[in-house]
């Protein structure tokens, strides 16, 4: 994961392939506990459940998201609530996982290691 946390996203217009599922495998082995999934469209994305003790700390979390989504201009998609949040990642523009979303996926694993 080391290797992800020091990388920056690299802003995506389109234009790329997104990961087939072989590189997707690779990259999923370097963040921790995030499924790899597909929605109705067959697009891939990261999805990752978080659990806390209170509407505070899920509060807290989601807005450090906020903070680090913006410093690398890449966006989760974010539902949380009380103990909770679910984070789903993908790169939008090219309708699948490229490197960015496990770039960001580690990021916001660090922060409960921080």
């Amino acid at each position: 994961m080391n290797d992800l946390l020091n990388k920056k996203c690299v802003p995506c217009e389109g234009g790329v392939l997104p990961f087939d599922i072989s590189e997707i495998h690779k990259y999923q082995k370097k963040v921790d506990g995030w499924e790899v999934r597909k929605n109705e469209k067959k697009i891939y994305f990261l999805e990752k459940k978080f659990t806390f003790k209170n509407f505070n700390k899920s509060h807290n979390f989601v807005n450090k998201i906020g903070e680090i989504s913006e410093e690398e201009g890449h966006h989760p998609d974010i539902s949380f609530g009380w103990g909770y949040a679910k984070i789903i990642i993908t790169t939008h523009a090219i309708e699948g996982l490229s490197e960015n979303d496990f770039i960001l996926a580690a990021k916001i694993d660090q922060i409960l290691s921080a």
